[in-house]
């Protein structure tokens, strides 16, 4: 007979103490692997989750590593949800509404409560910006808009697709989609100038619509036209290319190094400007994409883990 694993030692010291070491600010792939592996270095370790993590759209991922028959982004985040916490992570639902220092850690004012924590771990991602439209997010949820052409374009293969832009942003992704295509026709809903290359769409194959967007219609779970302009035009697949938002006030707060796109600048360790701070997954610049965020996280855990072990005076000097 198969025993039942016991669980780590660390799983009942994580709770039984009210300051963690390492305060995760989100409870994605990044935040969830990042979890795991500090677990598995005996780290008190707390997660705090502020709700809908960007991965609980997907309603079927092909491209996650391991999946040949596809995973829900629910289902990714429940396993990745139920491993940190065998490993001792406590994830609670929360908002951090201001990060400040405090001498060698961080300081994190929640609602009603305060945490202190020797280093921070972002994963607090982005906000995508979807038409507005009645309906469009329970559209997004059942795929029947989409929002990453690098995550499911593959299943666009041959089909009539458009694409939402309002910049050079929904040009490039019409241009990515002909990969798949050759029916791509790009709606450009922003202001004509904000097109720099419509010679390229021409090269490339690509149908253009200057128009602003009135709806999109949905019958039987399917997209079967968008209307623009007094008109309708029927289309298999629609993504959305009108850009995202990081999530980082609580690192410009502290004054961490930003990109251009308002994203986290970090090393080669995941760390960001700030000593102590770390952050991985979308709110970092680079490709927003499931195993990114677990790697970048594998990466930061494991370096906040050995920073940690060398102030305690645990660690062979050079």
């Amino acid at each position: 007979m198969r025993r039942r694993a016991v669980r780590p030692l660390a799983c009942h010291l994580a709770h039984a103490v009210t300051d963690p070491e390492v305060l995760i600010i989100g409870a994605g792939p990044a935040g969830l692997t990042a979890a795991t592996y500090l677990g598995r270095f005996r780290r008190r370790t707390l997660v705090v989750d502020g709700g809908a993590p960007r991965a609980c759209w997907i309603p079927l991922s092909h491209n996650m590593p391991g999946f040949p028959a596809g995973i829900t982004g629910a289902d990714i985040l429940k396993r990745m949800r139920e491993q940190a916490e065998e490993y001792g992570a406590v994830v609670e639902p929360d908002r951090v509404q201001r990060l400040t220092h405090d001498g060698d850690g961080f300081v994190a004012e929640m609602d009603g409560r305060v945490v202190r924590a020797r280093a921070v771990l972002l994963a607090t991602g982005v906000v995508d910006h979807h038409p507005d439209l009645p309906g469009v997010e329970a559209a997004v949820q059942k795929a029947l808009v989409r929002i990453c052409p690098i995550c499911d374009a593959y299943e666009a293969t041959d089909k009539a697709v458009a694409i939402i832009g309002q910049s050079d942003k929904g040009a490039r992704e019409a241009a990515f989609m002909r990969t798949y295509s050759d029916r791509v026709t790009l709606i450009h809903i922003g202001a004509p100038d904000a097109l720099s290359r419509r010679d390229e769409l021409d090269r490339l194959g690509v149908e253009l619509i200057l128009a602003p967007l009135d709806a999109i219609d949905i019958e039987n779970d399917r997209v079967t036209a968008l209307s623009y302009a007094g008109q309708s035009r029927a289309f298999d697949l629609v993504y959305s290319a009108l850009g995202t938002s990081p999530n980082a006030e609580l690192a410009r707060g502290l004054g961490a190094r930003l990109a251009g796109d308002g994203r986290l600048e970090v090393d080669l360790h995941q760390a960001t400007s700030v000593p102590g701070l770390y952050a991985a997954g979308d709110v970092v610049r680079g490709l927003n994409q499931i195993a990114v965020a677990t790697a970048e996280a594998a990466v930061a855990a494991t370096d906040i883990h050995n920073r940690l072990r060398q102030a305690d005076g645990l660690t062979v000097a050079d």
